[in-house]
């Protein structure tokens, strides 16, 4: 399995407080449309702390029968219990699941060697291939490079999605072994690449997949000077779909834009604000206008 392109990390569309699964139905269809490479179902984007386990399987299982052979689905399944993340993989790959993305264990903070077990163990008990998830902005822990290096040395360990907020820790661990990055920062998904990343785990894409793909496919392609065109023009999104805590903002935005149906979310997450809102609504009225 390739890692290379657009990802989707998409929304889990709510109606009148339950999933709405034949809107997230909707919302897939439009992103193959789009032509991006997969979609990763039930990530920080997809709400996953706050679905019942159930409701996360079936997120997966949704995405999965809908995509059909047409798109990867990387499938959200980390936790900071190692054996839920396990559970959770299981089942998963029950249900279709061909890769999973695990992040790094939040709140309890292992150790690089507790970093290097957990995701270890899944792999050897689940068998799925496994994308690494460094977000210490929600994690409150780093996957050190060289732990990442470590790591890699597991053939089920094939990529890493990465969020760190810099693109210096993508030369970092490309210096030390050959594993596939993708960016978890839309708006560094341009320098990522410059320096060897190969693709992003987006969340701009749920509101403009189209314009994602060509940015990245431009790059990849060997037109930077295109890259940096599309990136310039969608930096504006790229910096306000973040002016909140995520996914708020792209909810909203979505909403705006007639592509869900109930701006909604599960507590502790609530609706930006309406200063926030106002914000977002001249930053994509304006986007959409030069479209």
């Amino acid at each position: 399995m390739e890692f290379k392109g657009v990802y989707t990390a998409i929304v889990t569309p709510f109606c009148k407080g339950k999933v709405d699964y034949a809107g997230l139905k909707d919302l897939v269809e439009l992103q193959i449309k789009a032509g991006v490479n997969g979609i990763v179902p039930v990530g920080t984007t997809g709400e996953s702390p706050t679905l019942t386990i159930e409701e996360h399987i079936k997120v997966i299982e949704t995405v999965i029968s809908t995509v059909g052979e047409r798109c990867s689905v990387i499938a959200g399944t980390g936790a900071n219990s190692t054996a839920e993340a396990i559970q959770l993989t299981q089942m998963a790959k029950d249900v279709g699941a061909e890769a999973t993305l695990q992040v790094a264990p939040y709140y309890n903070k292992p150790s690089q060697e507790g970093l290097y077990r957990h995701f270890s163990t899944i792999c050897d008990e689940c068998g799925l291939p496994l994308v690494l998830y460094n977000v210490p902005g929600r994690s409150s822990v780093q996957i050190a490079p060289e732990t990442v290096a470590k790591l890699a040395k597991n053939p089920l360990i094939p990529a890493i999605k990465e969020a760190g907020g810099s693109a210096e820790r993508v030369s970092a661990i490309l210096d030390l072994c050959d594993i596939t990055v993708l960016s978890g920062d839309d708006s560094l998904t341009l320098p990522m690449l410059s320096v060897g990343a190969k693709g992003i785990i987006s969340v701009a894409s749920n509101l403009v997949p189209s314009q994602i793909v060509r940015m990245v496919d431009a790059f990849l392609s060997g037109n930077a000077a295109e890259a940096e065109r599309l990136h310039k023009r969608l930096y504006p999104l790229f910096r306000d779909l973040f002016i909140e805590t995520n996914p708020g903002p792209v909810k909203s935005a979505m909403f705006m834009k007639g592509l869900l149906k109930e701006e909604s979310y599960r507590l502790p997450l609530c609706p930006i604000s309406e200063k926030s809102r106002e914000v977002l609504r001249k930053t994509v009225e304006n986007f959409f206008a030069k479209a």
